[in-house]
């Protein structure tokens, strides 16, 4: 009997792609099971309805703030949990993907917000949160990607940096207004410290700024990619730090980012995706073809394997401690709703220079919108 030939969807960098086509051409010669991987853009990976894409794939590369949905909607089929479950969770990727006691992806891909630098250019940047306050345009050379999701990623880490974690704070406040318009105030500082465009950059556009000119040194939050570590992959390599803290603690809580391989319900080869699935989520691959095909691996001894890999060391040893850290974002039915809107008013707040408290209203105003309209906290 002939075997089956799969579809899949990932998106469209070669930390997304490479790494999958790598792997299943492997997969192929080992098993005979061919995957076909088709791609999106980074926004899409963030917006499209995971329900679309099963309908049209057997497997799906997904981020974990879809898995209220996924539950709620049954497009994606539950996955056994995998063996050897705590050697391989590393800053709660695994468990980001369980929700309703069902797991729903394995994950492949562990990220999530750390400092990067220019070695060559700079020993480090600010002390702490508060420096930035009173930086000046130059200063440590600095960029932030301000794209209208990635800075409200960053108010939400920010947030969390003030111990406040378990969003949302209440039925009627996403964030406590001490902590938020403080979130927002730093947020408006790395606006002025930076360059205006920043308001359309995401973290590969800052990465490649970084990489590929000397106009900038340092980028205290965004999204880790390992490739920008690895000798040769831009005219200058990139090294990963922890997060600044805020003056007087020691916290540092990245959002959690990365991807895990979901399952299609409606797929007709179910088992057959399901075991490729866990065979590219498991170490040996993990470390093996994923990593040497510009993957970022989830996997936790992949990691600790390779701290000390002159080839990957800028980015597995900086970013370990912030990874373990890490922190998951609420996953609740009406989030990514919430998401849409906050990010739909969010460059205004940069570009007419709106007061961090009424800002701050306008999101809560939102967010108890969409409390009503989905599950309530």
């Amino acid at each position: 009997m002939a075997k089956p030939i799969l579809s899949g969807m990932t998106w469209d960098h070669p930390r997304g792609y490479r790494c999958l086509e790598a792997a299943s051409e492997l997969y192929a010669a080992q098993t005979g099971v061919t995957i076909n991987w088709s791609r999106r853009s980074l926004q899409a990976f963030a917006d499209a309805p995971i329900r679309e894409l099963a309908e049209a794939h057997d497997l799906i590369v997904l981020d974990h703030p879809h898995v209220g949905l996924i539950a709620e909607s049954q497009c994606l089929s539950p996955l056994p949990p995998p063996q050897k479950a705590a050697d391989m969770s590393l800053g709660g990727s695994l468990e980001s993907y369980m929700w309703q006691d069902r797991l729903w992806a394995y994950p492949v891909d562990a990220a999530c917000q750390m400092a990067v630098k220019r070695s060559d250019l700079c020993n480090g940047g600010p002390a702490d949160w508060e420096t930035i306050l009173d930086a000046r345009p130059g200063d440590f050379k600095m960029v932030t990607p301000l794209l209208p999701v990635d800075a409200f990623d960053m108010m939400m880490t920010l947030v969390a940096g003030r111990g406040e974690e378990d969003l949302p704070h209440s039925a009627d406040e996403f964030v406590s207004r001490d902590n938020g318009i403080l979130a927002l105030t730093v947020l408006k500082a790395l606006y002025r410290l930076g360059p205006g465009e920043a308001v359309h950059w995401n973290p590969i556009d800052v990465l490649e700024a970084m990489a590929t000119t000397d106009e900038f040194a340092y980028s205290p939050c965004l999204f880790g990619y390992i490739n920008y570590s690895r000798p040769g992959f831009r005219p200058h390599q990139l090294a990963h730090a922890d997060l600044p803290s805020f003056r007087g603690s020691t916290r540092k809580r990245g959002i959690l980012g990365g991807a895990g391989i979901g399952v299609s319900a409606m797929s007709d080869h179910r088992d057959e995706a399901v075991k490729f699935a866990g065979w590219v989520a498991s170490e040996p691959v993990q470390s093996g073809v994923y990593l040497d095909h510009e993957g970022q691996p989830a996997h936790r001894l992949t990691w600790t394997k390779n701290e000390d890999n002159p080839l990957y060391s800028g980015f597995f040893k900086g970013a370990r401690h912030t990874m373990d850290n890490a922190w998951t974002r609420p996953r609740d039915v009406w989030f990514l709703g919430f998401v849409d809107e906050v990010c739909a008013v969010f460059p205004d707040f940069f570009i007419r220079d709106l007061d961090p408290a009424a800002f701050l209203d306008t999101l809560n105003t939102l967010y108890r919108h969409h409390v009503k309209q989905g599950d309530c906290p």
